[in-house]
């Protein structure tokens, strides 16, 4: 599991580091880019859930039957703290669209979520010794 904490603290890097070269008009103008912020988003929410619920299953916590779940069982076991669970729950259905319905996501929404990127790495700190 130490293997997809060092990817997500890569992908964390990567994405800070295109939000530093690229503007949204320029992500607007070609596909390529709108495709490098979404697999970015996509396979960082992805390690998210992974390393969730491996952890769910290493310290049985419980028997999750959605992604979410894996999030609420880190959360009650005091894994993570309750505002790190309510935005990880919201990358859970950010996910579920980029996997599923991606003309639903308007490419501005996704550049504001680089903002955002503090989420990602508070979560790298909070399961870090459990990993």
């Amino acid at each position: 599991m130490l293997d997809r904490l060092k990817l997500l603290e890569e992908n964390l890097t990567e994405l800070a580091l295109f939000k530093e070269k690229h503007k949204i008009e320029e992500i607007k103008k070609g596909k390529s880019t709108g495709w490098a912020l979404k697999y970015g988003f996509l396979e960082s929410i992805q390690i998210i859930i992974d390393i969730s619920c491996h952890l769910v299953s290493k310290y049985n916590l419980g028997n999750p039957g959605t992604y979410r779940e894996c999030i609420e069982l880190l959360q009650k076991f005091n894994y993570i703290n309750e505002e790190l669970e309510t935005k990880l729950i919201g990358m859970v259905g950010l996910r579920n669209l980029l996997s599923h319905e991606y003309k639903a996501i308007k490419i501005e929404k996704l550049y504001e979520l680089l903002d955002h990127l503090k989420d990602i790495d508070e979560f790298i700190r909070q399961i870090k010794d459990y990993t």
